[in-house]
């Protein structure tokens, strides 16, 4: 009997991502926003989606903004189904990775899996970059059962080395409470202190205006390196842009693995062109953009996420 022809991952230059999310069929959330552009920087990445929906929830939407997506359906992922993956990836010697990155996560169970999940990659690639985007809620507003905010604070805080969380999620992961740039940094600080060398609040809502503010801790021993990008509001509200900032900020962190703040500039410039080309988009097609969620514009910009003409600086901090 002939041998097995076994298909073996070759080495990626630039990494090889696991990328465990939720997924949509129609629309840009969770995987969708987040495997495309890591592709166009030049990263391998396998998916394994959270949950697989027909459109997105619109847990957010309902509550405070016009939704134009009034049901659902599909599939949850459980923690044995996610383990079951895993299994069958080590089985095949095809377990080796660079980066996980982690967004949407809707049950305990699914969680403590996910850390297993990180232990085991670990063993394998001591050096393993784990990008986590705690998404737990938003306006003041959680959109995951309560008992998950525990387990990312007392759990996976501890083993993340970049945690990319918006405003709320900083306060829940915290307990200190954000109204001020002041505020933000010491949030940075107090989540350092926990475990990740990273940390980019994503969103802070100050005076009209949007505030990312980022944080490098080089060395326990010392002083973060601290920065923020001041960010103008858009009038009008995006599905996925989180997932996709998140993927942005570890494909250009990994690229400039010092420069935190310029990694940021990319991201946040990227973003924001794509913001602007999908409200463009929308107004010319005849729709107002503030009139329900908008689809982001992904695929028709991609040349802003290869290629970033960096439009909005990162700001350091004494």
């Amino acid at each position: 009997m002939a041998p097995p022809i076994l298909s073996l991952a070759l080495p990626s230059e630039t990494g090889r991502v696991l990328s465990i999310q939720s997924h949509t069929v129609q629309g840009y959330v969770g995987n969708k926003s987040a495997v495309f552009p890591l592709q166009l920087l030049g990263y391998d990445v396998d998916p394994i989606n959270s949950v697989q929906f027909s459109n997105h929830t619109g847990k957010l939407l309902l509550s405070l903004h016009s939704n134009r997506y009034p049901t659902f359906r599909g599939q949850v992922l459980n923690g044995q189904q996610l383990w079951d993956l895993i299994e069958g990836l080590e089985a095949n010697d095809l377990l080796y990775y660079t980066h996980l990155l982690t967004g949407y996560i809707g049950s305990v169970s699914f969680l403590n899996t996910v850390l297993e999940v990180v232990n085991k990659l670990r063993s394998i690639n001591p050096r393993l970059v784990y990008v986590c985007d705690p998404v737990m809620g938003d306006e003041g507003k959680l959109y995951v059962p309560p008992e998950l905010v525990s387990v990312y604070r007392e759990k996976v805080v501890a083993v993340a080395s970049m945690l990319t969380p918006n405003q709320f999620e900083a306060e829940q992961l915290t307990g200190f409470r954000i109204t001020s740039e002041r505020d933000g940094l010491e949030a940075c600080k107090i989540l350092h202190s926990a475990g990740p060398s990273k940390v980019v609040i994503t969103s802070i809502h100050l005076d009209g205006s949007i505030l990312l503010i980022g944080s490098h801790q080089k060395a326990k021993s010392q002083p973060p390196e601290q920065f923020k990008i001041v960010i103008p509001k858009i009038p009008a509200y995006f599905t996925g842009t989180g997932d996709l900032v998140t993927a942005l900020l570890l494909g250009w962190s990994n690229k400039y693995p010092d420069n935190l703040d310029r990694a940021a500039e990319l991201a946040v410039s990227s973003l924001q062109a794509l913001l602007q080309r999908t409200v463009n988009d929308y107004k010319r097609a005849g729709f107002d953009p503030q009139s329900s969620s908008l689809e982001i514009r992904l695929i028709q910009s991609q040349e802003d996420i290869r290629n970033p003409q960096v439009s909005f600086r990162a700001e350091r901090y004494n």
